[in-house]
């Protein structure tokens, strides 16, 4: 895609940042592994939904068959581990196109910190229902960063977590847990700094200059609260 405009904020500030990516994401590291412990029907035949740089495919413990990884930036496709039976596609998982051309069913499809970012996550949900026997999701909620938005006065572009439940209860059955973590820092800066590398603020610069030095300075807590929603179901109309 050679239009820089047309690609979606936070995938570009994904791939400009990727050399350091993992040094920053301790938190989606453990995400991904909590994820994938909550798994217990050992799939054999896997797809990965903003696969990132490995942090799914690394904590599966058990034998693949076969392992899709998907993402939209190609930084972030290159830095995936690559093994005889990993496929790595970097592709939209949020555009319809991707799943009218899937020709292939998966025993799970698995995303870690990633759903957020659809634009349309009900109608993910819904193609993600009809292409595998077994769904498992980590999703970033709107209490994410709370207080950064509270002070800033911004209103958060992340999805609440009843309503996450309710839509995703509307194509599988499913069992959730919502887990707070809070990430402590040295200083304002670092934290800062922290919600730009991540991408977990969605990417759009939406503070004046004098307001985020403002915001740095005058920020009251050495953390960051983050507020994840872990689902794992199967769908409620199997097609496979």
């Amino acid at each position: 895609m050679s239009d820089k405009q047309s690609v979606p904020k936070h995938i570009h500030e994904f791939s400009i940042n990727a050399y350091r990516y993992d040094e920053h994401t301790a938190l989606q590291q453990t995400i991904a592994r909590e994820l994938v412990a909550g798994i217990t029907s050992k799939p054999r035949n896997v797809m990965d939904l903003g696969c990132g740089s490995g942090a799914v495919y690394r904590n599966i413990t058990w034998e693949l068959e076969a392992f899709v990884g998907v993402d939209s930036a190609q930084a972030m496709c290159e830095r995936h581990p690559r093994s005889p039976l990993v496929r790595i596609v970097n592709a939209d998982f949020d555009a319809p196109a991707f799943w009218d051309n899937l020709t292939s069913s998966y025993d799970a499809i698995i995303s870690s910190s990633a759903l957020q970012w659809s634009s349309d996550i009900e109608q993910l949900l819904r193609h993600i229902s009809f292409t595998c026997k077994e769904g498992a999701f980590a999703i970033f909620t709107d209490k994410t960063f709370q207080s950064v938005y509270e002070l800033s006065g911004l209103k958060t572009f992340l999805p609440h977590a009843k309503t996450l439940i309710q839509t995703c209860e509307t194509y599988f059955t499913c069992k959730h847990e919502i887990k707070t973590f809070r990430l402590f820092f040295e200083d304002n800066l670092s934290l800062f700094r922290y919600i730009k590398k991540t991408g977990v603020s969605g990417g759009a610069k939406q503070l004046t200059f004098a307001q985020t030095k403002a915001l740095i300075q005058n920020y009251p807590y050495d953390y960051l609260e983050c507020e994840v929603l872990f689902i794992w179901g199967t769908p409620l109309n199997p097609s496979l």
